[in-house]
């Protein structure tokens, strides 16, 4: 079953990783910090090991984005991001996992102090759930 792991987050200045940048992150005992970084790595190895990682991109600053909505018949852009937003989208994975128990595991040791993680499953195309 594939899933998505969407990272949500908007740290001051933007960077990543995005916890390095978030007070709440910051706030941290130091090794608090690096138990959660630590385990985040190691579930990154493990996932490549297992073969469950298809892939993971880090995105740029949301300021630089290009929004697109339908106006008068045709596509418009305006500049992103969403100004209604505090969070953004900061990077995604895609993962291939045996079961929602996996990834929901896998979620939440993504999930970081300050940020928001969210876990959907994907489509196939025409649309239906795997």
């Amino acid at each position: 079953m594939k899933y998505v792991i969407m990272i949500h987050s908007n740290p001051q200045p933007w960077g990543h990783p995005t916890g390095d940048y978030l007070p709440e992150f910051q706030a941290l005992p130091a090794e608090e910090r690096e138990r959660l970084t630590g385990d985040f790595e190691r579930t990154l190895t493990e996932m490549q090991e297992r073969g469950e990682l298809v892939m993971g991109e880090a995105l740029g600053d949301p300021t630089t984005a290009r929004l697109y909505r339908w106006e008068d018949g045709r596509p418009l852009a305006t500049d992103g991001p969403y100004s209604e937003s505090k969070e953004h989208l900061a990077g995604f994975f895609v993962i291939d996992v045996e079961s929602l128990e996996r990834a929901e595991e896998i979620g939440a040791v993504f999930a970081g102090p300050g940020e928001t993680v969210e876990l959907r499953p994907m489509m196939w195309p025409g649309g239906d759930d795997q």
